[in-house]
């Protein structure tokens, strides 16, 4: 959970800013919006492996980029 200890001379921008960067560094808007709705098991493997083959596509074609250079 992230918290923060605001100075009683702190500007409250400034504390407001501090807790944005916070929440952005551990990722809870991110994880918030993934859970937002329930997404079935096989959606999420099919997700995973949509991506894995788009980077090993990608990693392949920057190797055969390489070797014509």
């Amino acid at each position: 959970m992230a918290q923060i200890m605001v100075d009683e001379n702190e500007n409250l921008e400034k504390a407001i800013k501090r807790f944005k960067r916070m929440v952005d560094k551990e990722g809870i808007v991110r994880e918030y919006k993934k859970r937002e709705y329930f997404e079935k098991p096989s959606t999420i493997r099919n997700r995973q492996n949509k991506t894995l083959k788009r980077k090993l596509m990608k990693k392949t074609h920057k190797t055969q980029q390489g070797g014509r250079s």
